[in-house]
């Protein structure tokens, strides 16, 4: 297949990036040319978190259609396990496949282009799902790596379709995991983000290894500047995870933990797997160990049943825990999701009112967080530069955005500064 021309689009979250990232990686090895000018095939990752990224996923595949009328359309993700019967009929694509068997989308490419037949190859069967490796990767945005740990999630949450489309949680090995971390410092990369779908249930369908354990691994490799969590939820950070703070000063000072809501009630409804004792008790914990720790978090307004007073329980709470970020989302309606059926609709202006509160709250709070580094001495890693201003840009070890004067060119490095907020 050489000379055979390609490009990769990919829609969501930083698993699918990456995913997307590991076929590009394999169609390159299979002597295959990336191009996206005049591609001769053209795959697209899909997204079904939300009406929006549904909508985005098709406009996309149509409009890849349109501008390469003669490409070979691949589809995959979320979007196509969810509508491969849609994208294969009415989008017109030529091979679809879902969340799984993504590591044959190159076998399927052949067998199409031998005899131009439409293939649709999804796994209904969630239960069967198992960890798919596509091909040795090292998905790198700007200076950072991300480095996939695992697949799928069975918390189940009653907004969400993730995991009927994902399946139940699937690790990868820890070789792998070291193999491919290695890779990526190997290449200069200063820093890795562990990623996966639900990476606080790493380990829970392996023997003799659990997060914190693969974390401990990772943090041990010769060379690697920083490695951050992702996203992790706060029943899964342990008392093993929290001490490696004590140990490895790579560990980032950054961490990602979904609240989505605090009020009682509403976390009940949402079927989330804490109550807001528990949630704030692990903070304590984070910030009792690690002082400047940032812990940002994500939040739904909007909630089938939540009442002005539930809102008012959350806002409170937020500034109780005293995040350094907020990341807030309207409630978006899931159909095949519990909370589908429940009564009680927010209003669309009212989710947009308590949307922009909590991004209001969230700039006072980024703000406050900058405060308390003031005259501290912080590590930055440089990730770009802006020729308009003059200035280098990058995030400190507990993701303090910086911008650094530099006569010469400092991208991909570590500076040591000492802060003060402007």
């Amino acid at each position: 297949m050489n000379n055979l021309t390609f490009f990769v689009y990919s829609l969501g979250c930083k698993v699918n990036n990456y995913e997307a990232h590991a076929v590009q990686q394999l169609f390159l090895e299979k002597g295959m040319v990336y191009d996206n000018n005049n591609p001769d095939v053209i795959v697209i990752n899909t997204c079904a978190v939300t009406h929006v990224s549904e909508q985005k996923s098709r406009q996309h595949i149509r409009r890849f259609k349109k501008q390469f009328p003669h490409a070979v359309i691949v589809v995959m993700g979320c979007y196509s396990q969810k509508e491969s019967s849609y994208c294969i009929n009415q989008l017109e694509a030529d091979i679809v496949v879902g969340t799984t068997n993504k590591y044959l989308i190159y076998d399927l490419l052949i067998k199409y282009l031998n005899n131009h037949e439409k293939i649709c190859l999804i796994n209904k069967n969630i239960k069967e799902f198992k960890y798919e490796e596509i091909c040795q990767t090292a998905y790198i945005e700007n200076v950072r790596s991300y480095l996939k740990i695992q697949d799928g999630c069975n918390n189940f949450c009653s907004y969400c379709l993730i995991p009927y489309l994902r399946g139940k949680p699937r690790s990868r090995s820890l070789t792998d995991i070291v193999n491919e971390a290695k890779h990526i410092v190997s290449l200069g990369i200063k820093e890795i983000v562990v990623s996966g779908i639900h990476i606080g249930s790493y380990g829970y369908d392996l023997e003799n290894v659990n997060f914190a354990i693969l974390i401990e691994q990772l943090l041990k490799i010769d060379n690697l500047k920083r490695l951050t969590i992702s996203s992790i939820e706060a029943s899964e950070i342990s008392d093993d995870f929290i001490n490696l703070y004590l140990k490895y000063p790579n560990l980032a000072k950054h961490i990602h933990i979904p609240l989505q809501s605090g009020s009682e009630k509403i976390l009940k409804l949402m079927n989330r797997k804490y109550n807001k004792k528990e949630f704030l008790s692990v903070i304590k914990k984070l910030k009792n160990i690690v002082p400047d720790i940032a812990i940002t978090t994500d939040v739904i307004v909007g909630f089938p049943g939540e009442s002005d007073e539930n809102f008012k329980e959350t806002y409170d709470f937020i500034k109780e825990a005293g995040f350094a970020q907020l990341h807030v989302f309207p409630f978006s309606k899931r159909e095949n999701t519990l909370a589908y059926h429940l009564k009680n609709q927010v209003d669309e202006q009212i989710k947009k009112s308590r949307a922009k509160s909590l991004r209001d709250l969230s700039s006072e709070l980024y703000e406050a967080f900058k405060n308390t580094q003031n005259n501290k001495t912080l590590n930055v890693l440089i990730e770009s530069y802006n020729p308009k201003t003059n200035k280098y840009f990058g995030h400190s070890e507990n993701y303090i955005g910086v911008e650094l004067s530099s006569d010469t060119n400092i991208i991909n490095t570590i500076q040591t500064i000492t802060y003060i907020n402007k």
